[in-house]
């Protein structure tokens, strides 16, 4: 049996780099569950995409404009938001920003 890692310490992993002003770390995972940092500069941009994992996102750090199958809402420090499966979303972060997401089942092309 393969040991399952508990626990997460800061900054035990490296940020990515994923485009202008955004970044993203895996914190923890196992096959069923995975949990990301995502930091955001004022005007990031996530771009519109789906995939067929569950995401649930907390907002650790400022306010994001949030587009969930067409809805837009303003979500701030604090708040939190669901995309079910396969629904387009997307965010423009209103101010410098991170997003803390979990994902069912892990997201392998994050590995």
């Amino acid at each position: 049996m393969t040991e399952q890692q508990l626990f997460a310490q800061p900054n035990a992993t490296e940020w990515t780099t994923l485009g202008p002003g955004n970044t993203r770390r895996v914190l923890i995972h196992t096959p069923e569950l995975m949990q990301v940092e995502f930091g955001f500069d004022k005007g990031a941009v996530g771009a519109p995409h789906s995939h067929p994992h569950i995401q649930v996102s907390y907002v650790a750090e400022g306010s994001f404009e949030v587009t969930i199958d067409g809805k837009v809402e303003v979500v701030g420090q604090g708040g939190s938001f669901i995309v079910p499966s396969g629904l387009v979303h997307s965010v423009v972060a209103l101010e410098k920003g991170r997003l803390v997401d979990v994902f069912t089942p892990h997201r392998a092309d994050f590995l």
